[in-house]
């Protein structure tokens, strides 16, 4: 197999795990994914099945939704620096809510 192959099952087993991570134990999953990037229900199943992965818009679409596919691409592209800053930014989030319940009691 190519360099580029071999980059592409990369790709698409690192996607296939991220979206498995976040959505793969709802039953929902594959109608969840085609209703956000408009993809049809098998091309999605490839993508959970890690067959192949998504492209160009419904890549990006998939990071507009999905945390664990934007950690993945920020790691295959090693930019581990803003893979750490997003990391931060979900704990503060976190955080907030938390403190805001406890807040409320």
């Amino acid at each position: 197999m190519s360099e580029n192959g071999t980059n592409s099952r990369i790709f698409a087993t690192r996607v296939a795990a991220a979206l498995n991570e976040e959505l793969g134990k709802t039953s929902a999953h594959v109608k969840i994914v085609a209703a956000w990037t408009g993809a049809n229900e098998r091309t999605v199943k490839n993508w959970f099945a890690g067959h192949y992965g998504p492209s160009g818009d419904h890549l990006v679409t998939l990071i507009k939704h999905c945390d664990a596919v934007l950690m993945a691409v920020l790691s295959m592209a090693g930019r581990e620096n803003l893979l750490m800053s997003a990391k931060i930014e979900d704990l503060e989030r976190r955080l907030a809510e938390l403190i805001d319940l406890v807040r409320r009691r």
